[in-house]
């Protein structure tokens, strides 16, 4: 995590004078925002996808690819990192009902702007140009097929990446992207392309993740314990806010899932400390 990565800031030295192009990396200057996830596998560490950016573009198709659970898990991410989320509905040409699917998001995306595009036919794709100004830089981010590397070569106004069809059936990608880059446009605003990530294992904290759940916690205030857990205490107001229609169940849910998936990530990390620690004693020795 501590390592470079794209959209990072850095202060060179030649490396050889023989060579122009060769430079060492003296210092990372501080980042600004992050995107990270945990590494996958078994592996307890931090990965940076990105540094330094000031919007997340979370990429979902409109087609079979459309996954609501998993904006909703990118979107723990995106708050975590910094950056401001925006979530980009692409392939609208291949959807007839982007209400439903609008009105679905809704109830996990608070007030995160939703675009709509469609980057076969051009539409809506100017609607993502303010936020990529100059001196701005955006990520994209979002599974295979999808359509990442599509959007960003309709916004540089030419094939700057490559891109394949998906497969028939289930709309899956290929990894047409396999490395992260980032790109200038003409305004002078940055873009990072990003793979396709089929694993988005969390890597964030309680209060990134109060965040990301503030619908469920501003009723939480209200709620007579200071600890209560929202199962049958009384004056639990966000269970009268559930019944009264005022919050879905499923994002009480989510709130416990990615609690205990979080605990569980901070049990596994104090492990791997202690192991360290115990090989650090044994060295000594």
């Amino acid at each position: 995590a501590d390592l470079p990565t794209v959209g990072d800031w850095v202060l060179t030295a030649p490396a050889d004078e023989n060579d122009p192009g060769s430079v060492t990396i003296e210092i990372t200057l501080d980042r600004l925002s992050k995107f990270s996830r945990k590494e996958a596998g078994d592996r307890i560490g931090e990965q940076v996808i990105a540094a330094n950016i000031d919007t997340v573009f979370l990429v979902s198709g409109l087609d079979v690819n459309f996954n609501v659970n998993r904006i909703e898990r990118y979107l723990v991410l995106a708050w975590a990192s910094g950056a401001k989320p925006v979530i980009v509905l692409n392939k609208a040409d291949l959807c007839d009902d982007t209400a439903d699917r609008i009105l679905q998001l809704k109830a996990v995306s608070m007030d995160v702007p939703i675009l709509i595009v469609s980057a076969q036919t051009g539409e809506g794709i100017d609607l993502m140009r303010p936020y990529i100004e100059l001196g701005q830089t955006a990520a994209f981010l979002g599974s295979s097929g999808v359509g990442k590397s599509t959007i960003i070569n309709a916004l540089l106004g030419y094939e700057r990446f490559d891109t394949r069809d998906v497969r028939e059936g289930d709309s899956k990608g290929r990894h047409t992207t396999t490395f992260r880059e980032m790109c200038r446009l003409d305004s002078g605003g940055m873009i990072i392309d990003t793979p396709g990530m089929r694993e988005i294992q969390i890597w964030t904290d309680e209060s990134s993740l109060a965040r990301s759940f503030s619908d469920v916690e501003d009723f939480a205030l209200l709620c007579r314990f200071r600890d209560c857990q929202h199962n049958s205490e009384p004056d639990c107001a966000v269970l009268q806010a559930i019944e009264k229609g005022e919050l879905q169940v499923t994002r009480l849910e989510s709130l416990r899932k990615f609690q205990q998936e979080l605990a569980h990530l901070i049990e596994k990390q104090d492990a791997s400390a202690r192991a360290e620690k115990s090989k650090e004693r044994k060295k000594r020795k």
